[in-house]
């Protein structure tokens, strides 16, 4: 008579961090059948994209969205069953407010159609109040060449984005009301460091790839539900063993082949091992001939963001988001639903602006990409910088009063996607049988988003399951 005891153990893995490749590739690992472990050194999942109390608010620690063509996040959503909490844009549809116009504020909306790729921005470019019309033919042209190159190619890595769109005819006008304002939210750089690769594959999947590629999308609630309420009940499903508060000390081959995960108070061996934490922390883990040269882990360089969050006593934006030419703002979202405020009372006028109160207010983020020159400036010198900026941006808010105003920083928010990092972002694989890598940091072909992010752990999580034997699906492809 078989019995359970008899029967053999499916195999073990650990995986090393919770953010969003370590919770996609545990999750994708369980799927096949496997016992996993997963460990976190926080007190919760979601990596740098999660929530916090403050008072009355849950705040995101910083403003977080998606596009259309990020099928992998998007997949995400759907495992962990928050599709619906964090939706897409019907269509692409961007206000750009110019406060440095010299006639005055202009207004202007950065939109598609649903005609074919590129016509569907064509009308768009074509009525952009910030480029003249000789910049908006340029643009035209530089689109068409950049899509026809490949991302891929090598040697687009080694120059930089500044200097092709120099080449390619685009003015500094240019740059900022077009090339950087879609650039530095996506790469968390300007167009002068970074990588031409990296910046041809943003634009050519994003724009010019399918008319709704771009569309965007972000969360409805709190980031903390969905990349740790909800993610870790998909894990519970699965049976995963999810520890908090707990790092890997160190790690190491057993005599028969299999690994040993050392944390304070245990020895957990395991078949597979995935490390999915930061480039500086991998390469303590590292255990001697896992990389031909882990110290070029540590020259993968990293990149702030800075998030300026002020709460109002009433509304004074109507519309969801908008972002600036002409000011140190970027980007700007009302978080006040999100957040839990409690608002009521009658709207204030259409358009960027609002002018009605509100009960309970409203919350507006202010996300700043690439804040290298900003990121350690204290509280003081950034309410003294940003609140008049976005009074100058939003009439209404020069009679609102401030309730609150604090900041959130992230100072190794992305790895830098300078030209040249994609000879140092290694693969999933190593050298070590049974011990794989995860992260956005890692050669995933996309910059550091959380679309990069889960697909590192889909490569991860499928490198190892190949090497177990273990047949299975990967999520955007056919059956391997």
């Amino acid at each position: 008579m078989t019995t359970d005891e008899s029967m053999p153990r499916a195999p073990h893995a650990v995986v090393v961090g919770g953010g969003l490749a370590g919770i996609t590739a545990a999750l994708q690992l369980a799927d096949a059948g496997l016992r996993v472990t997963l460990l976190e050194g926080r007190p919760r999942l979601g990596g740098l994209a999660f929530s916090f109390r403050r008072g009355e608010l849950t705040v995101d620690n910083g403003q977080h969205v998606y596009l259309r063509c990020c099928t992998a996040y998007r997949w995400f959503l759907d495992r962990v069953e928050g599709a619906h909490l964090a939706p897409l844009q019907d269509r692409l549809d961007v206000p750009v407010l110019d406060v440095g116009h010299p006639r005055g504020p202009r207004l202007g909306r950065l939109r598609r159609t649903a005609l074919p790729v590129p016509l569907h921005l064509a009308k768009s470019l074509a009525t952009y109040p910030h480029l003249s019309l000789v910049e908006r033919a340029s643009v035209g042209r530089a689109a068409l060449a950049l899509k026809a190159l490949d991302p891929a190619d090598p040697a687009l890595d080694g120059i930089d984005f500044a200097t092709w769109l120099g080449r390619h005819g685009q003015s500094a006008r240019a740059v900022e009301a077009l090339w950087d304002l879609v650039g530095v939210a996506t790469l968390n750089a300007t167009a002068p460091h970074a990588s031409m690769g990296l910046a041809a594959m943003v634009f050519k999947t994003g724009l010019l790839s399918e008319p709704g590629a771009a569309d965007i999308g972000w969360a409805h609630v709190p980031l903390g539900e969905l990349h740790d309420t909800l993610a870790r009940k998909a894990l519970d499903s699965l049976g995963v063993r999810t520890e908090l508060r707990v790092k890997a000390d160190r790690i190491s081959r057993t005599d028969d082949g299999r690994w040993s995960v050392e944390v304070p108070g245990e020895t957990i061996e395991a078949d597979a091992v995935v490390l999915a934490v930061p480039q500086r922390e991998t390469r303590e883990l590292l255990p001697e001939g896992a990389l031909d040269d882990p110290d070029r882990l540590l020259d993968i360089g990293t990149a702030p963001i800075l998030n300026v969050h002020v709460v109002y006593d009433r509304k004074v934006l109507k519309q969801p988001f908008f972002t600036a030419l002409g000011s140190p703002v970027q980007w700007v979202f009302d978080r006040t639903d999100s957040s839990g405020l409690l608002r009521g009372g009658p709207e204030g006028p259409s358009n960027v602006g609002g002018g009605g109160r509100r009960a309970g207010g409203q919350y507006l983020a202010v996300s700043q990409s690439a804040a290298q020159s900003e990121i350690d400036e204290p509280v003081s010198v950034l309410r003294e910088r940003y609140l008049p900026e976005l009074e100058r941006l939003l009439p209404a808010a020069r009679t609102a009063e401030v309730r609150d105003f604090f900041v959130t920083r992230e100072r190794t928010a992305t790895f830098a996607p300078t030209p040249g990092v994609g000879r140092l972002r290694p693969a999933a694989r190593t050298h070590a049988p049974g011990l794989y890598l995860a992260g956005a940091w890692t050669a995933t072909g996309w910059p550091a988003t959380m679309e990069g992010a889960v697909r590192s752990g889909f490569s991860a999580a499928g490198a190892a399951l190949s090497a177990l034997g273990r047949r299975h699906e990967h999520p955007l492809q056919e059956a391997v």
